[in-house]
Formats: structure tokens, sequence, C-alpha cells
């Protein structure tokens, strides 16, 4: 029965998986028609209302403290406002496969950031792990090691991954108190608001502009909202819970390939040969520096030694 259960889990998570990876391909063609700050403030603001209909059904909704709300406040300013905005700007100057595939680092940088902010250990793996993926940062990036430079989009959406790895860290200390399905709610009102108010700073006189776009971009924007980041978000923190942190993780790792799939598909994106090879040093360095590999191999001792 457990193992039916879990099945479950993973063919979830991983078609949360696959719609992640097309929600880049979604913001793309999203950004092209609606102004990118004003889009993502009410696209955030549909999943925090998607999510708080699923907090009140599942009655999981409590009073939190001054510190759950302070952890909270920081994961919404780092993982809602800063990067979902940088995402949607970013967007705008490169290619969806480009910034499919330098997401692919958000799961290496969440664990560097554990390593100083949270005290995991750092071993040998973990390093190598780390070594790996810069290297394919160097190959995504399509340049010499003598020429390496960044265009503002690329820039930009580094940020992006940066800062949601960072609300990673404070998601981290405040679902330890409280369920994560409130957090995620939470985090999507409350950084609605703040992208809202955003949006009329860097976008002034965008609101009327939400409303000249075709019907099937709106399509698209409710399905992104509702599906794809307020049910996604609640599929993937209740994975967490049930089968762990270390094992949902992993399956991060097809993000940027769905998302480098469906830009080909859609938008008619190249893929050069040095974004592959890139894409691939990021995936086995995130193997090892996530500690997968360590954990596969004690596994695989402590069945010997049974």
């Amino acid at each position: 029965m457990k193992k039916n259960k879990n099945m479950l889990i993973y063919l979830l998570v991983f078609t949360i998986m696959v719609l992640w990876g097309l929600n880049i391909v979604i913001l793309k063609l999203l950004v092209t028609e609606l102004p990118p700050a004003t889009m993502t403030a009410f696209r955030v603001m549909i999943a925090g209302v998607t999510t708080l209909c699923i907090l009140m059904l599942t009655r999981s909704f409590r009073r939190m403290t001054k510190q759950e709300w302070i952890y909270t406040l920081l994961g919404t300013l780092f993982g809602v406002v800063l990067h979902h905005s940088l995402l949607a700007i970013s967007l705008t100057m490169i290619d969806a496969s480009s910034a499919a595939l330098i997401l692919a680092l958000v799961p290496l940088t969440t664990v560097i950031l554990a390593i100083f902010f949270l005290g995991e250990k750092l071993t040998g793996a973990r390093l190598l792990g780390i070594f790996l993926a810069l290297i394919g940062v160097f190959f995504i990036q399509g340049e010499s090691f003598t020429s390496f430079h960044f265009s503002l989009g690329e820039v930009l959406i580094f940020t992006s991954m940066l800062v949601q790895a960072i609300s990673f860290i404070f998601i981290k200390k405040a679902t330890a108190t409280i369920d994560s399905k409130q957090i995620t709610t939470m985090m999507f009102l409350t950084g609605s608001i703040g992208l809202v108010i955003l949006s009329f700073i860097i976008e002034p006189g965008s609101f009327s502009q939400m409303f000249t776009a075709s019907p099937f971009i709106y399509v698209l924007f409710i399905f992104s909202g509702m599906v794809v980041t307020g049910f996604g978000y609640i599929i993937y923190n209740s994975a967490i819970q049930q089968i762990g942190a270390g094992q949902t993780v992993i399956f991060n790792n097809f993000v940027p390939f769905f998302g480098v799939v469906f830009s080909v598909i859609f938008l008619n994106e190249m893929i050069t040969a040095s974004q592959v090879i890139g894409f691939i040093f990021v995936v086995i360095g995130v193997l090892f520096g996530t500690g997968y590999i360590e954990f596969i191999f004690s596994q695989r001792n402590r069945r010997k030694n049974l």
C-alpha cells in the first residue's frame, strides 16, 4: 500500500515538473503580450487565491507566531517578489531555453546556501558537484573561458535563481513549525501585494495593458497562475512532507529539460551543442552537490551489510 502511495506521489511530482518546464514557455509568451511586472503580480495573486481555497478546505490554517511571520515574509521577499519579477523581466531579454538551463542551478545553489547558513556538511562529493555545475555554467553561457561575460538578461535570470534559493532557506525554517500549505498561501498572497506595488513603480499606467491581449493569452495566464503555480506548489510541498526533500528535489532536474524541449517545440528556439553539454554537467553536478549520489551509495552499502 505504501509503495503504491509513493508511486502516486512520484507521478504527481513528475507531472508538476513537466508543467513547470512548460510554464517557462508560457511566461515567455505572456511577457510578449502583457507588461511583465503587472502580469506577474496578478498571476501570483491567482495562485494565492487558489492555495487559500485549498487551505480552507483542508482546514490547515492556524495563527502564526512572530518568528514564523518573519521567516515567511523574508521567504516572500526573495522567493515571490524578487524571483518572479526578475524571471518575468529576464524573459523579455533572453530565450526561454537559456532561462530553463540557468534555473537548473536552483537545487545546487540551495545546498551551497544551506552549508553556509544551516550548517549542512560540505563533503568531497558535494564539492565535486559544485565544481561540475560551474563548468556547466560556462558551457551554457556559450563563451570561452577567456571571454566569459553575461548579458543583462542572463544576469537577471541568475539573480532570479539565486534569490529563489535564498527563499528556500527561510521556507525551511518556517515549515519546521507550521504546515507548508499555509506558508505557501501566505507567501503568494502577501507577495502579490508586493508585486502590485512594484508594478506601479516600474510600470506606471500598465494596468490598462492587461486587457489588450488575445483570449488565448488569458487562458495561459489563468492556467499558469491557478494550475501550474497554485496547485503545483501545494503538491510539491506536500511531497516534501511525505517522501522527504531529498527525493523530491531530484525531480527538479526535469524542469530545465522540459523547459528546453517545449522551447524548441513551441517557440522554435535553437539549442546549441555547448548548451547540451552544459546541461549535462549541471545535472551531474546537482546529483553530486545535493548529496543524492552519496545517499544512493550509502543505501547500497547498507543492503550489503544486512
